[in-house]
């Protein structure tokens, strides 16, 4: 056995998605790899068994390999702890800076659980600003149906075998169900919200956690009661540590505890209930799921009795937008239903039946604060123009029909990238042909004669399909995915096809092939559009690629005479252009779609596609990003596709801008050395 002692520079120290990337990391070896901290040891390839070693930012780890490939596990585990495990350690004015916060948690100094108890007056509430904005409503309880936990004790066990079965069958539905909401996360909030699901799925998959529920299930309980009982305790024990960012951890180990127990009870998905007036929700406390549900139609803003503001909640309530307050004490829960209240997300006060001068104050306060958007979405219909006359299309990305109804409303010129997988998600079998022609055929209609680019399906790599069994890869991502996959398996590739050219007729529908390398493969999935266009005598509709590996935008000349357009997907053509996967714990931050390389590949492909009279879009986060966008325009991309609520802001921006000054920042950026040196270059010209 080896070992190394280090100390965790993690702001946030070793909580859950530092923890994942540790254990992911550790996974990759065959040695036994403990870490110890103090007098506890866990095993470093068990998420629960890391985090409940309690290591804050400074603390000493040890960590001690057996096995054939222990000194590599313990280099590769070094770099990755001593790189921040995937957390961005600095920001740019060289402070420390946490990455689990999606935007930057209120700097306030938070009462403590006595003041937050004394704080209630009858007036107002005081707790911990978690989410900025003001909100002004009625106040309405959020209580959710418990689970009846006594039929649980009650219920008779079969057979170990047969117990162990019906858990599993649980466990893969709760997996099913949290890849799907992985999905629809990345494709509306992003990558960073979204990773909160891949940490509640690393949960899900803990050999600990499983282990322990296998061990009840030997000693005779049913697999409801060991699951219930195995979540529980261990839950209470990450809570009992006496850390605030990991009792925020021991909601996510319930939160995933509660979808198998579900599924194990037969019990379906409670849906939240609320009146017709939008309102603000008070809660004990509110899980990552309950809170990706809410709808900021119907919820204001919030405020929960327990929780952190570095907690999964507190992140998903500022990406949604959403003021919230949380850990304010037990006395939330006893406010009436209904009573008038202004909810404060930046000071965390949560202020009752104000008078007409603090109602006065406050709805002046949330018209500054909401100006900008509210000037944004007004002119979202307007072209985005900008003041030397230079057009570009915005369109938008979409992951479901429910964001193609969205669409318009928020300025959405079309739809640039229609996710797929969604439809082939979360199911025992692979959606049929009639099936996906119905969903195609809404989207088409609900986005009244704009064009939509439906990408055909797009799995493998980091997606896999429980029906669709894929053979292990030592490297996945160079592997059988995206039109390679769909060239493979004709069986998905063709109904896929059949239904999106019969609901072509129902709008403007064009297809794109999704991780094109080669022109062979562009040919036969040509060919096989063409072929299917025959059988079902329709019109034919525009067919384009992706441009995501390095090949396609070094032959972008050849491609270009052939289709119809480009669409560059930055997040795959970064992490293959720099050889840097987009979740590597060590390289993760590195991969920066705003990297000289990238950008050349970009300029290489905008110029081939326009010497052509074809036409080339980006549909990667770069998008939406406002230090790229005037790059992206001056490198000559014709479309910017984004999630649905980013589109009034891009729009926006490009009317401040002239042209001919992101042509100029475009040709510098091209002579930068690294993807710093580019964001300095735009931040120096401010023409952000």
């Amino acid at each position: 056995m080896k070992q190394i002692e280090l100390t965790l520079p993690n702001p946030t120290g070793l909580h859950a998605r530092p923890a994942k990337v540790f254990v992911n990391t550790a996974k990759e070896f065959k040695a036994d790899i403990r870490v110890q901290h103090g007098a506890k040891k866990a095993n470093a390839k068990s998420v629960i068994s890391v985090l409940t070693l309690g290591v804050q930012q400074g603390g000493q780890i040890r960590i001690m390999a057996d096995g054939p490939d222990e000194d590599k596990a313990l280099s590769v585990l070094k770099e990755a702890v001593e790189s921040g495990l995937g957390d961005e350690l600095t920001g740019h004015d060289g402070h420390a800076k946490p990455v689990e916060a999606v935007s930057p948690a209120p700097t306030e100094v938070s009462p403590s659980p006595a003041s937050r108890a004394d704080s209630f007056d009858g007036r107002s509430v005081r707790g911990i600003p978690a989410a900025p904005g003001l909100a002004i409503g009625g106040l309405y309880h959020f209580r959710p149906e418990p689970l009846d936990l006594a039929t649980v004790a009650a219920e008779a066990a079969g057979s170990p075998a047969e117990e162990r079965t019906r858990l599993q069958q649980a466990v893969a539905a709760a997996q099913r169900e949290l890849q799907a909401l992985h999905q629809e996360m990345l494709a509306r909030l992003g990558a960073s919200e979204a990773a909160i699901f891949e940490a509640h799925l690393a949960i899900l998959d803990d050999p600990e956690l499983l282990a322990r529920a296998a061990d009840q299930l030997e000693m005779g309980q049913s697999a409801t009661q060991a699951w219930q009982a195995t979540v529980e305790a261990t839950a209470a024990t990450i809570a009992g540590l006496g850390d605030e960012l990991l009792a925020a951890r021991a909601t996510d180990v319930r939160d995933v505890g509660h979808r198998v127990l579900r599924r194990l009870m037969g019990v379906e998905a409670q849906s939240l209930s609320l009146p017709s007036e939008p309102v603000i929700l008070l809660a004990e406390d509110l899980t990552p799921s309950d809170t990706v549900s809410l709808s900021p139609d119907r919820v204001l803003g919030f405020c929960t009795a327990t929780g952190g503001p570095n907690g999964h909640t507190a992140i998903l309530a500022r990406a949604l937008g959403l003021p919230a307050i949380v850990g304010a004490g037990p006395a939330v829960l006893d406010l009436a239903a209904g009573r008038l209240a202004i909810l404060n997300g930046d000071t965390g006060e949560l202020h009752l039946d104000p008078d007409e001068a603090a109602l006065a104050l406050a709805r002046q306060r949330q018209q500054q604060d909401q100006s900008q958007r509210a000037a944004h979405l007004a002119t979202a219909l307007s072209p985005a123009i900008t003041r030397d006359g230079h057009r570009a299309e915005v369109v938008a990305n979409l992951g479901n029909l429910a964001e193609a109804r969205q669409a318009l409303t928020y300025g959405a010129e079309g739809v640039g990238l229609l996710r797929t997988e969604f439809l082939f998600l979360e199911r025992a079998a692979p959606p049929t042909e009639d099936e996906q022609f119905a969903v195609y055929r809404d989207i088409a209609l609900a986005l009244e004669g704009q064009p939509v680019i439906v990408r055909t399906l797009d799995i493998g790599g980091d997606k896999p399909l429980p029906y669709l069994p894929l053979p292990p890869e030592e490297n996945p991502f160079l592997g059988q995915r995206g039109l390679r996959l769909c060239l493979a398996r004709p069986d998905l590739f063709r109904p896929q096809l059949r239904a999106i050219l019969r609901a072509a007729g129902y709008g403007r529908l064009r297809v794109m092939f999704p991780m094109v390398t080669t022109l062979d493969d562009w040919h036969a999935a040509r060919q096989l559009v063409v072929e299917i266009q025959a059988e079902l005598q329709t019109q034919p509709v525009e067919l384009g690629i992706m441009i995501e590996v390095p090949a396609a935008a070094l032959l972008a000349k050849a491609f270009a005479r052939e289709v119809d357009f480009f669409s560059i997907g930055t997040n795959d053509l970064t992490q293959y252009t720099l050889a840097m996967d987009r979740s590597h714990p060590v390289l993760a931050a590195q991969a920066d779609g705003l990297h000289p390389a990238v950008l050349s590949l970009i300029d290489r492909t905008a110029r081939a596609a326009h010497a052509h009279g074809k036409w080339v879009g980006v549909c990667g986060e770069l998008a939406a990003d406002p230090v790229a966008i005037p790059i992206l325009l001056g490198l000559g991309v014709d479309e910017l596709s984004a999630s649905v609520p980013a589109i009034p802001a891009v729009k926006a921006q490009i009317r401040d801008l002239t042209f001919s000054t992101t042509q100029q920042l475009a040709a510098a950026a091209l002579q930068c050395a690294t993807a710093q040196a580019v964001r300095q270059l735009v931040a120096n010209s401010r023409v952000q």
